[in-house]
């Protein structure tokens, strides 16, 4: 069996191309910044802020969750979120080392 495209790049990189991805949606990038936001960890009342249905914000939470942008806790029958720090001062470091690394090269464009 031959191997995944993915086993050709390093742990990193598969990191932050799931990382990428997940952000890849607009619902998500908005459910991201109502977190932010409000700075408290939400259980059901997303769903009155975003124009889309109850399942389809469950999904885009589980990717977020899968992906790790987010946490969350089992709060009786519900499951409260709130962002995940560690996982955006991840991206925070990765982007912040190529705008570093931009800025110590000579332009060639």
């Amino acid at each position: 069996m031959g191997a995944t495209k993915t086993d050709h790049f390093s742990t990193h990189q598969n990191q932050m191309a799931n990382l990428s991805k997940a952000l890849g949606h607009p619902a998500r990038i908005a459910i991201l910044e109502y977190l932010l936001q409000v700075n408290s960890c939400i259980c059901g009342d997303i769903v009155d802020k975003l124009p889309l249905a109850q399942p389809t914000i469950s999904q885009h939470l589980k990717e977020l969750k899968n992906a790790d942008l987010i946490k969350g806790t089992v709060e009786g029958t519900a499951i409260c979120y709130c962002l995940n720090e560690k996982t955006l001062e991840l991206l925070q470091n990765y982007f912040a080392t190529i705008i570093e690394t931009i800025k110590q090269k000579n332009s060639c464009c």
